[in-house]
């Protein structure tokens, strides 16, 4: 029978392993944090360093290796794990490469080009083409002129032929390639010294031990919506060491090592208030009910288009945020939805957290805006 657990348990515990509790040390931000063992999306204008910085963390100048990984988003990781992160994203079977494509799979298959070959064909013409700081579009235009027909598509927004957007993006770190930070359009370059993906995965980077630890307790079938991979690739990597729950009359695994931590996880930071980027990695599961039962909070914090950041409040994500910014001087607009006035605590944990945001991205705070 499975031990039943609390949904604010759950929560708590995700608020402890991604760190979100941890402050800045007395000599300064940690060089390190444990969400890098999954990469830390950089998508946004605060992106990864946001997300980091919330953690009480910043890497050191150089420290890190910016490049499309899971789900074809752009993700910061440890520069000196770069080959073994190359390992662990890959595609883990032919029917994985196929569906982390999606559409592109079929022509390719039609031709008799398994994806995974393809992959590796792609990426070793855009080696041949980076071989210094390249423009993605002179990239993909040299894609065009060197790749067969099968690889290619017609797109109708641009009024060109190029190459599918998630092979190009997955095939780059498999080849050694890396992103600039803070460009845009991106701008790819070699990761130097590359000798291709490492043999072994090391356990810390292993995608669903990672998960687990990080967003669990999860499903297979949680896990693989986060990666984009078949259910069953997922099942076949499941951690031995994986320990069954009863959340929401759910069944869901984590692992053994961190069962101990989740029973006893208390409310240990009841003042915590963090404005969480859009992607920021504690709203990344897939178990968004869980995370956010109210089905119109859901909707207003996962929207398709505009998605804002959220406001957590101890374990709870309790609304949502937006910047507005003119100039030098940066506004929050920020939304409760339980409605009415935060509570006096809550509130000023916000100030200081927009102050916070402001330094962060050069600005001075200049207040709330009202809805």
């Amino acid at each position: 029978m499975s031990t039943v657990v609390p949904r604010d348990a759950v929560l708590r515990r995700r608020v402890r392993a991604q760190q979100l509790d941890r402050e800045a040390g007395p000599g300064g931000p940690h060089a390190d944090a444990a969400v890098l063992d999954l990469g830390v999306q950089d998508t946004g204008p605060d992106g990864a360093r946001w997300a980091l910085a919330l953690r009480g963390a910043a890497l050191p100048d150089g420290a890190g290796v910016l490049a499309w990984t899971l789900r074809g988003a752009p993700h910061l990781h440890r520069r000196s794990e770069a080959a073994e992160v190359a390992a662990a994203t890959a595609p883990w079977s032919e029917d994985d490469a196929a569906k982390r494509i999606f559409d592109a799979s079929r022509p390719l298959r039609a031709a008799g080009v398994p994806v995974l070959d393809a992959l590796d064909e792609i990426g070793r013409v855009m080696r041949e083409v980076v071989t210094g700081p390249v423009v993605k579009g002179e990239v993909s235009r040299a894609l065009t002129e060197r790749l067969p027909a099968a690889y290619l598509r017609e797109c109708r927004p641009c009024a060109a032929v190029h190459a599918h957007e998630q092979s190009f993006r997955l095939a780059a770190l498999r080849a050694g390639i890396e992103l600039e930070p803070g460009t845009s359009p991106p701008v790819l370059r070699p990761v130097p010294g590359w000798r291709g993906r490492a043999d072994r995965v090391p356990e810390h980077l292993d995608v669903v031990r990672a998960l687990l630890r990080l967003l669990g307790p999860a499903t297979p079938q949680e896990v693989a919506a986060y990666v984009d991979a078949p259910v069953r690739d997922v099942r076949a990597r499941w951690p031995e060491d994986a320990v069954e729950v009863e959340v929401g009359g759910g069944r869901r695994s984590l692992l053994a090592a961190d069962l101990d931590d989740l029973l006893a996880a208390d409310d240990g930071s009841p003042g915590l208030v963090r404005l969480l980027g859009p992607f920021d990695l504690f709203l990344q599961g897939r178990d968004r009910e869980l995370v956010v039962p109210d089905e119109a909070a859901r909707k207003d914090l996962w929207r398709t288009l505009g998605r804002p950041g959220g406001v957590l409040v101890g374990h709870e994500v309790a609304g949502t945020w937006r910047p507005r910014s003119s100039g030098s001087r940066l506004r929050l607009q920020v939304v409760r939805w339980a409605g009415g006035r935060w509570p006096a605590a809550v509130r000023r944990g916000i100030e200081r957290e927009a102050e916070r945001l402001a330094t962060f991205r050069g600005q001075a705070f200049a207040g709330f805006v009202e809805e």
